[in-house]
């Protein structure tokens, strides 16, 4: 059976900046990429985009906590179609800080769903974009996303 090259014709373009941050508050669940007793770690967090930085939180553990205090890191967030083989990634480099709970906490709280273990205690960060990247995959034809 004879392969169809153009099912799987694709452009691959850069996103500005703005498009790139917009897709991914398109979406609710992101990596946060950082370095823990010098190894990698990546954890999965649900996040909002707020005032122009990333706002997470996560659950009590201070070691977690320790590695994420104004330290530099990487947060990704993307979206793909398996049947038409296109979609999006976005990476945002930055410095992440903890955020002072007693001036913005109860706002954060309002506004960011919780952690998987919302029974335990937790911590709200941010990260400040430094650096954003985005990559477009789209068939021949399709509409970018809005």
């Amino acid at each position: 059976m004879p392969h169809d090259t153009n099912r799987y014709a694709r452009a691959l373009r850069e996103l500005a900046p703005e498009d790139a941050l917009a897709l991914m508050a398109s979406v609710p669940i992101g990596r946060v990429v950082f370095t823990l007793d010098a190894l990698p770690a990546i954890l999965p967090v649900r996040f909002r985009l707020d005032r122009g930085t990333l706002a997470f939180r996560l659950a009590a553990d201070r070691r977690v906590h320790a590695a994420l205090h104004d330290s530099v890191c990487a947060f990704e967030a993307d979206a793909w179609d398996v049947r038409e083989y296109d979609g999006w990634t976005v990476t945002v480099t930055g410095r992440v800080s903890p955020v002072d709970e007693s001036h913005e906490g109860a706002r954060l709280a309002e506004m960011l769903p919780p952690t998987w273990q919302s029974e335990h205690p937790h911590r709200f960060f941010r990260i400040v974009p430094e650096v954003v990247a985005g990559r477009l995959l789209r068939a021949a034809g399709r509409p970018v996303p809005a």
